[in-house]
């Protein structure tokens, strides 16, 4: 099969390339896929450049990375089950998290899969599970966002961001988003209550508190996140980046969690779960109507390199994706 591989970490121009290579072998509780499509988010970035330094000692690979083909999000057609695969069946479309996406086919756990919604193709579908997840879990569980509050979005327009807005929107709360000015248009889209344009206003300088900050774009000081936070409101940080060669946006992060205990604000982060429980939940939504990816730019396999290097420059309104196979042009089922 054809895949993108890397041995060493670095830029993903100097250390990708497309290979063929043999399909990955599944466990008990695996499926192999036929992967449609792919999505690209940060994390692809990270596991490529292998920075911030703390993430090769969390498993990733101290010196090179252990797993050599990228991606974590897909889309595609189950293709084999473990045998103890209950929850999908050869042939059934399936939409979640894998290991090595970047690739024709690529294996996952069952209970990271979920049926792709029929109202979406592919390319929309992988769109969804990491950047979609993190934004539902750090609005339902970590802020416990409840209808009428008010939630101030920072870094809408992006892969999470959008989500954030949808999601925030279909719990009933009064939405902020802030944005360039470039993607105003875009949040306003989405549904967003109010846009902030960062460029020619500063949300900070508003006499507006929030019950909820959901902060993705990472570069405010905690000071002025609590300033727009009424008394006992909730900021969730779940995103930024930085510089820093080692910690890159924990940092802050890490000093939220230091500062929470003593004051009567919550400052909470939120890591990923990434769970079939939850990618029904936002199944449900979008087969509802109340969620619907936006995707920026679709790449084809061999462009994964830029495909990486134009989500790590910030400029994408949404999620990227890569299109492994042809049939990724279906048109969502019913339509």
């Amino acid at each position: 099969m054809k895949a993108i591989v890397r041995d060493d970490y670095g830029v993903a121009e100097d250390v990708l390339r497309c290979e063929d290579i043999d399909r990955p072998e599944i466990g008990d509780d695996e499926v192999l896929l036929s992967v449609r499509s792919a999505g690209v988010g940060r994390d692809v970035w990270h596991s490529t450049t292998g920075l911030p330094m703390a993430m090769r000692l969390a498993g990733y690979g101290l010196r090179s990375p252990k797993i050599r083909v990228p991606g974590s999000d897909v889309a595609g057609r189950v293709e084999a089950v473990g045998k103890d695969v209950v929850t999908l069946q050869i042939g059934d479309e399936a939409f979640g998290v894998g290991i090595g996406s970047f690739a024709e086919y690529a294996r996952a756990r069952a209970d990271k899969l979920a049926p792709k919604p029929h109202n979406l193709t592919s390319e929309q579908a992988a769109a969804v599970p990491i950047a979609a997840l993190t934004a539902l879990q750090a609005l339902r569980d970590r802020a416990r966002v409840e209808a009428g509050q008010r939630v101030l979005i920072i870094g809408a327009s992006g892969g999470v961001g959008t989500f954030a807005v949808q999601i925030a929107k279909a719990f009933g709360a009064e939405v902020a988003g802030v944005c360039s000015t470039a993607k105003v248009d875009v949040v306003r889209s989405l549904g967003a209550d109010q846009v902030i344009d960062y460029e020619l206003d500063d949300f900070a300088g508003h006499e507006q508190r929030y019950d909820v900050i959901i902060d993705i774009g990472g570069n405010r000081s905690l000071s002025v996140l609590r300033h727009a936070l009424t008394p006992k409101g909730i900021l969730v940080i779940a995103g930024g980046e930085t510089d820093g060669r080692w910690l890159a946006g924990a940092g802050r992060q890490v000093r939220a969690l230091t500062v929470a205990p003593f004051i009567g604000q919550k400052l909470r982060t939120v890591l990923c779960s990434q769970n079939r429980g939850d990618l029904i939940v936002l199944k449900e939504l979008i087969e509802a109507g109340k969620v619907t990816p936006l995707i920026d730019r679709a790449f084809s396999l061999t462009e994964a390199p830029e495909a990486i290097r134009y989500v790590a420059e910030g400029r994408a309104r949404g999620k990227v994706v890569i299109n492994v196979s042809d049939s990724t042009a279906e048109r969502p089922n019913g339509s």
